[in-house]
C-alpha cells in the first residue's frame, strides 16, 4: 500500500518514517527483552487475561486471543513447559482444565508490569498537562479508527432460516 494514497503529505510521511527510524534505534534488543521478557504477543495476552480473571479455561483463552483452540493449546503448552502457568482440573467438572499462574509466571508478569510502569512513568514525567490531554485525545481517535476498521472487516453473519412444519 502506498501511504501517500492515504492523503498524507510528503512532509508528514517523511517525518513519520524518520521518527520510526530514530525510535527503532532506541529500542535495543536488550531493552525490548527487558520490557517483554522474551514473551510472544499471545503469551503477554494470556498473562493479562490471567491477571484479570485469576483462572480461565482453554476456550476462554482461545476466544480472548482470537485463535483456534488447538493454537491456544500449543501456546499454553509452551508456557507450561517454561513453568509460567499451571493446568489443573476443575473440582466441579473434571472435564474442564483450568489455567492459572505458576509462582514463576506471576513473578514474570509482575516484572513485565514493573518494567512497563517504569518506562511509562519516565515518559509521562516529561509531559505537560496539556500534552497529556493531547495524548488522551489522540488515543481516543486511534481507538475510534481501529474500531471502525474492525467493524468494516467483520464478515456479516447470515442467519439461516429453517422452516418448521
Amino acid at each position: 500500500m502506498n501511504l501517500n494514497n492515504q492523503g498524507l503529505s510528503d512532509e508528514i510521511l517523511q517525518n513519520f518514517t524518520d521518527y520510526i527510524e530514530e525510535i527503532k534505534e532506541l529500542l535495543t534488543m536488550e531493552l525490548w527483552e527487558n520490557i517483554f521478557l522474551n514473551c510472544s504477543k499471545n503469551e503477554v495476552l494470556v498473562f493479562w487475561l490471567l491477571f484479570r480473571q485469576k483462572e480461565v479455561n482453554m476456550s476462554d483463552i482461545a476466544e480472548y486471543i482470537h485463535v483456534p483452540l488447538n493454537t491456544a493449546t500449543g501456546i499454553i503448552g509452551r508456557m507450561e513447559k517454561n513453568g509460567l502457568i499451571e493446568r489443573t482440573r476443575s473440582a466441579e467438572d473434571k472435564r474442564i482444565v483450568l489455567i492459572t499462574f505458576s509462582e514463576k509466571g506471576r513473578a514474570q508478569f509482575q516484572k513485565l508490569v514493573d518494567e512497563l510502569m517504569s518506562y511509562g512513568v519516565k515518559i509521562l514525567g516529561e509531559l505537560t498537562a496539556s500534552e497529556m490531554k493531547l495524548i488522551e485525545s489522540l488515543m481516543a481517535k486511534v481507538k475510534k479508527v481501529l474500531k471502525e476498521e474492525k467493524i468494516q472487516k467483520e464478515p456479516v453473519k447470515k442467519v439461516r432460516k429453517i422452516t418448521i412444519e
